[in-house]
């Protein structure tokens, strides 16, 4: 599996390439970019090679439940840029990331044939999965996209579910999985080790004076992820990577604040602030716990680098997604003030 060097991202209203017109189109939100998703993107990438058209995959930005019921918005196992990074490192072509408000779901099943499929992107075929819907209140389904395609002129291949123990893999399963501290386990879904990106902020600088120097950073979605100590392994934006442990939590024996990710790199001296990271998450060491003092803190965290350490020096990639994200160029920029 190789990394698409000149991979096009295509967000909001930008135009789409002529060069990418025709090509073979995947469809669906692909929160997370798990398994059950891989099936359908597998599916579609081998139907480009078969024909020699580009592979293209539409999704939506933000994602449509957050747009529907904003004070609830849906925690994103992947934010555009990561999910970007997962498309390019599978071998597509481009990612078109499609404006979603409440006027596009609005559309019509019919505009939105019209509109996307055969206006902008002019696809010779659409791969979906099972239980793709699309247009005002959900009125298109699989059946209804193969209908279209007959009167428009492309093809459509629909992916039945792909299951895991006799469970259905989804987004949501994984979200739980994560948030019960399970990162292990959520990996095995994925396909590979979930990963974050971000940028590196300012602490309190406590890590500095317990010999823990640690790259902070604030999870987009703070919910989503068990409290703990963790085994990770981090890529910088020169390419290069570094194991480390990281504490994700409220640092109970300090200040019990915000939610912060801090991640100490093994064996590096340097200034991170202000870069963009890639952690990837390989284990949860153990859970977040408050110290009646310092020396006590230490010397766990002592025993929690060692652990990591031998945990990751004997880890082999679960995939070759798994081994093509960790070499894959990050696509992460900091939110507009």
């Amino acid at each position: 599996m190789s990394v698409k060097a000149d991979f096009v991202r295509v967000e909001g209203e930008a135009a789409f390439p002529r060069a990418l017109l025709g090509g073979v189109v995947a469809i669906g939100n692909f929160d997370g970019v798990h398994r059950g998703h891989q099936s359908v993107l597998e599916t579609a990438a081998a139907s480009a090679r078969e024909c020699g058209a580009p592979l293209v995959a539409l999704t939506f930005e933000p994602h449509p439940r957050t747009v529907f019921a904003p004070a609830h918005p849906v925690p994103r196992l992947t934010p555009a840029a990561v999910k970007a990074r997962l498309f390019s490192a599978l071998g597509f072509d481009a990612v078109v990331e499609q404006p979603f408000d409440r006027d596009y779901a609005g559309l019509s099943a019919e505009d939105f044939i019209a509109g996307t499929i055969v206006q902008r992107l002019g696809a010779r075929d659409v791969v979906v999965g099972f239980d793709f819907q699309f247009g005002a209140r959900r009125s298109g389904d699989a059946a209804y996209l193969a209908e279209a395609g007959r009167r428009h002129g492309f093809g459509v291949e629909v992916v039945e579910a792909y299951d895991e123990g006799g469970a259905a893999v989804s987004s949501s399963r994984i979200r739980t999985l994560l948030s019960e501290g399970e990162a292990d386990a959520a990996a095995h879904l994925l396909g590979y080790r979930w990963t974050i990106e971000g940028a590196v902020g300012h602490g309190r600088k406590v890590g500095r004076t317990l010999g823990y120097p640690t790259a902070n950073m604030v999870l987009d979605a703070p919910e989503l992820l068990a409290n703990g100590i963790y085994a990770v392994r981090v890529r910088r934006a020169d390419g290069s990577l570094h194991d480390g442990v990281a504490s994700y939590g409220r640092r109970p024996t300090f200040d019990d604040g915000a939610p912060l990710f801090e991640t100490y790199l093994f064996d590096f001296a340097g200034d991170l602030y202000g870069e963009a990271l890639s952690i990837s998450i390989f284990a949860r060491l153990r859970g977040e716990e408050r110290f009646d003092d310092v020396p006590a803190l230490v010397a766990q965290m002592d025993r929690d680098a060692a652990l990591a350490r031998e945990l990751l020096a004997g880890a082999a990639p679960l995939s070759a997604l798994d081994e093509a994200i960790a070499f894959s160029k990050m696509l992460y920029r900091p939110p507009a003030d």
